[in-house]
């Protein structure tokens, strides 16, 4: 795809100014579309300088007059602090991270990098050139790792069982010693499964209802079934729209000076990735009446007559486990004012119907 930016010309100085990390993704993406939508602000969306740059999920907003793209590497510290020198925002949201969790085990200090010493050298930018900024970094229910108690609260310790999970908890740490010792607006959201269209397809939730579409197809064209492939599917998640987040964001970034905390968002209700393969195949015909799952361990599969939908495969069962988030949100939802509004079951359609269109009607 064709590289594309703008010189930030002619911006007014009444405008108020939010820089957004990781625009590409879906967080980033639709955290801008959400800014654009509701506020009256310039949003410039920091994208690292690739050799093969994927725009699709802000392909959209390439002619939106307040939006613009600008060269930010968050790994390097001379070009974050040259860019927050430069532009002194008003908000700095990041939502830049290696977030795949399955692959921080190979990648220990790469995920340290991007997911906790970015962070740093945002905030110590800050500091320096813009201390009356707003800055959120976007943490993760993975914080929690080997949990104690269920389900999990902004109290519940902090314990992570994945050096992507740690990285998120040094980040943390980093974002409430800048508060307290600086007086920077600084605030950190656990953030529990989120999933949706945009949702990178290394994920689990996106790998299946991919996958499911092209199991379909694959079915109404009588091709042989290839079968998806998963690890632990009895693993259990709190999972809700990434769209639903995106609002408690920026209520957490508005929240009175001096009073600013940082808060659990979560469905409050947990669901094992069996669960979604079930509801996943049954809306596209595969009805869970007539597929069962067989054998055990990694043995086991998922039938559906004779045709077999998926099968386990140990290469994708993690070095160690999470086996239960479940969120506590409660306090978001007393004190901000926060409510998800998509169920687990309409996620799912909505997942599998954007895929299924992609697949059968390209």
């Amino acid at each position: 795809m064709k590289v594309w930016r703008k010189h930030i010309t002619g911006i007014l100085h009444s405008m108020k100014k939010i820089i957004v990390t990781g625009v590409t993704g879906q967080d980033g993406s639709l955290m801008v579309d959400y800014l654009l939508k509701n506020t009256e602000h310039t949003i410039i969306g920091g994208v690292r300088r690739l050799s093969v740059e994927n725009h699709k999920n802000i392909q959209h907003l390439k002619n939106n007059p307040r939006f613009f793209l600008i060269d930010l590497d968050v790994s390097d510290p001379q070009n974050t602090e040259k860019v927050i020198s430069e532009h002194k925002p008003d908000y700095f949201i990041n939502f830049a991270a290696n977030s795949f969790v399955g692959s921080s085990w190979d990648m220990p200090f790469n995920h340290m990098q991007t997911n906790c010493m970015a962070v740093l050298h945002q905030l110590e930018a800050i500091r320096r050139h813009a201390p009356h900024c707003r800055y959120y970094n976007a943490g993760s229910s993975e914080e929690f790792g080997d949990v104690v108690t269920s389900p999990q609260s902004e109290k519940h310790p902090l314990r992570p069982r994945s050096p992507y999970g740690a990285s998120k908890c040094a980040a943390r740490h980093l974002v409430k010693v800048y508060r307290d010792s600086y007086d920077i607006y600084a605030i950190q959201g656990w953030l529990f499964n989120h999933e949706g269209v945009r949702r990178g397809e290394e994920f689990v939730t996106r790998k299946i209802t991919k996958n499911v579409a092209r199991i379909l197809k694959e079915f109404e064209t009588g091709q042989t079934i290839k079968p998806l492939q998963l690890g632990n599917v009895d693993a259990q998640r709190d999972w809700s729209d990434a769209e639903d987040f995106i609002k408690g964001v920026w209520l957490m970034l508005n929240q009175e000076r001096g009073k600013e905390k940082d808060y659990v968002l979560s469905s409050d209700e947990t669901h094992t990735i069996r669960e979604f393969v079930i509801e996943a195949f049954n809306f596209v015909g595969f009805h869970r009446s007539v597929s069962e799952w067989r054998g055990e361990g990694i043995d086991e599969k998922y039938l559906h007559g004779n045709d077999c939908l998926v099968e386990i495969n140990k290469d994708f069962y993690r070095p160690a486990e999470v086996d239960l988030l479940l969120g506590d949100s409660s306090k978001a939802r007393q004190e901000l004012g926060w409510q998800p509004t998509c169920s687990f079951i309409q996620l799912v359609k909505k997942m599998v119907d954007k895929d299924t269109a992609s697949v059968m009607y390209p």
